[in-house]
């Protein structure tokens, strides 16, 4: 694929995955907002087009991908690689996350007033996440393996409207909810007087947000549709 500011972040990630360390360096939303134009994101992030082209040519030179292309693997590979990799970290990483952050804001929340709505944040963040995962597994991802066994039949017939379409509202949801924590936690920078544990908890959100926006764009712009297609 040719690199132009006209092609949508999404199809750049699909193409070369190792771009998305770019992207999660730039703050550019390659998931949730993919299909926007590169072009697009940089406006959006006052960026130069052209100097994040370079960047990302850059990249493929001298730091090739070590991370799979998915866009032709079988979907019942991409699925247990979806299941096994982020949804096991999120059922690992929601609670102790959690735990930290309660301790953090219990004790510094006095002296910074943040902690308290990123907590909040989180803890929603937390709640749906689980739910979401429940419903993918349960019922979601059984109907794609359906679909690529059988093709179309009666058992996958809403599967986009009841599915696939409430997965990416969630998925945008969950988008919404980490800019809002990276904006409450100033990028998750610590404060000077942070201890370990302060520095611990804003380090497990950072990972937390680019572990999910891997997730995200492996199914909203691979998972998805190609199911859809199959449809």
């Amino acid at each position: 694929m040719t690199l132009s500011p006209d092609t949508p972040v999404a199809e750049l990630v699909t193409d070369q995955p190792g771009r998305a360390r770019i992207f999660e360096e730039l703050g550019i939303d390659y998931c949730c907002g993919g299909d926007r134009s590169l072009a697009e994101a940089c406006q959006n992030n006052d960026l130069d087009p052209d100097t994040v082209v370079r960047m990302l040519d850059a990249a493929i030179e001298t730091r090739p991908s070590d991370t799979r292309d998915w866009s032709e693997a079988e979907l019942g590979t991409l699925i247990d690689h979806i299941v096994e990799t982020h949804h096991e970290y999120l059922r690992t990483e929601l609670p102790h996350l959690e735990q930290l952050l309660d301790r953090v804001t219990s004790a510094h929340g006095a002296e910074h007033s943040w902690l308290e709505p990123t907590m909040e944040v989180f803890q929603t963040l937390k709640l749906d996440v689980e739910t979401h995962i429940m419903s993918e597994e349960q019922r979601v991802f059984p109907s794609i393996r359906t679909l690529e066994s059988n093709g179309s039949d009666p058992e996958t017939a809403d599967l986009d409207e009841d599915g696939i379409e409430k997965m990416i509202r969630e998925h945008d949801d969950s988008g919404t909810a980490l800019e809002r924590l990276r904006e409450l936690t100033n990028g998750y920078t610590p404060p000077e007087d942070a201890c370990p544990k302060f520095r611990a908890a804003l380090q497990g959100l950072e990972e937390l947000e680019a572990d999910m926006h891997q997730h995200i764009h492996k199914e909203n712009n691979i998972l998805f549709p190609r199911a859809r297609s199959l449809a």
